[in-house]
């Protein structure tokens, strides 16, 4: 299992591993059972993988939100597969299936928080960005609930000064927490909020750093400028910072979060993906399209509303949860 480096005993993370590993199973249900259940059509009355059946193959993968150029990248893999095999069972089409996406989705490269505080650098900086309603504010506040669990020190800067809900739902997250927030009025410089957080966490010696933005994109020049400023400011602190600029994306909106994580990518060097509410959704297969086409890797998957339910994500865990008893 490639979930947590837990501070903590082996039957304490063993314990949790099994406890995300059933919340994955979950939240993948409704993704599963209607991708299987499509899949089942697709090779009823079908010994061999033939034409129709990668016709029909390919339907079933546009419907569950794989998207057009993967779905088009995995129905190619298969076929020079049964060119190369000469005669390919539909029995084998699941653990094929199942290589090809594993394949397909992209590895994280980049040293996690503890891998980089283990080379007694800090804080980690995670910029966080997206869209309002995506989930942004309680992923920043999940993952600063890992991360104390993890024994870090964590503070969050509050630099989506646009609106004040968002101050306040970032504050409300802190409490809960029960890590320090950094903020300030409704209109401030976003950029001198992060400059304050990271000065604030380099005094007070933290571990990490998660800063919220404006998730705005009536503006892509604006937003743009601003994120730009945000890391420039920051690099004045910390000439590495941030580490993580990562994206915050709704997997029940199917195609429309590719969509976002297109815009966003013009505005911002994206180097990961949080996507959010899968549990919620059929639509579990955008995870697959959105890393394979941005060829950028997914580090989180929201599953559940608990506080554990946003979880690292691993593309064996991931693949063996999608094909789980099937």
């Amino acid at each position: 299992m490639g979930f947590f480096k837990f501070f903590g005993s082996k039957e304490k993370t063993e314990e949790l591993q099994q406890q995300q590993q059933q919340s994955l199973d979950k939240g993948l249900e409704k993704t599963r059972s209607g991708f299987f259940e499509k899949l089942t059509r697709v090779v009823a009355g079908k010994s061999t993988i033939d034409d129709e059946v990668l016709d029909n193959l390919e339907e079933t993968l546009m419907a569950s939100d794989v998207g057009v150029d993967t779905t088009l990248d995995i129905i190619e893999r298969i076929q020079e597969r049964v060119k190369r095999d000469k005669y390919v069972k539909t029995s084998e089409l699941n653990e094929i299936l199942r290589d090809e996406i594993a394949q397909m989705l992209q590895d994280t490269t980049d040293p996690t928080a503890v891998e980089f505080l283990s080379q007694d650098k800090r804080p980690y900086v995670i910029m966080v960005v997206g869209v309002n309603g995506v989930g942004k504010t309680t992923t920043i506040g999940k993952l600063a609930h890992m991360y104390k669990q993890e024994g870090l020190k964590v503070v969050l800067g509050a630099a989506d000064t646009f609106r004040a809900a968002a101050i306040e739902q970032l504050e409300m997250w802190a409490q809960r927490v029960g890590v320090p927030i950094v903020k300030q009025k409704m209109g401030s410089d976003p950029a001198s909020v992060a400059y304050d957080t990271l000065q604030h966490a380099i005094h007070d010696q933290a571990d990490v750093v998660i800063i919220d933005t404006a998730g705005r994109l009536h503006n892509k020049v604006g937003l743009m400028n601003e994120l730009t400023k945000i890391k420039n400011v920051m690099g004045k602190l910390l000439d590495y910072a941030p580490n993580d600029v990562m994206l915050v994306l709704d997997g029940s909106t199917g195609q429309n979060a590719f969509e976002q994580a297109k815009q966003f990518a013009l505005a911002t060097e994206i180097s990961s993906l949080a996507i959010t509410k899968l549990d919620g959704t059929a639509r579990g297969g955008v995870v697959i399209g959105i890393s394979h086409q941005m060829q950028i890797p997914v580090k989180y998957i929201g599953v559940g509303e608990g506080m554990d339910d946003l979880m690292p994500f691993d593309k064996r865990d991931f693949v063996e949860s999608l094909f789980k008893n099937n």
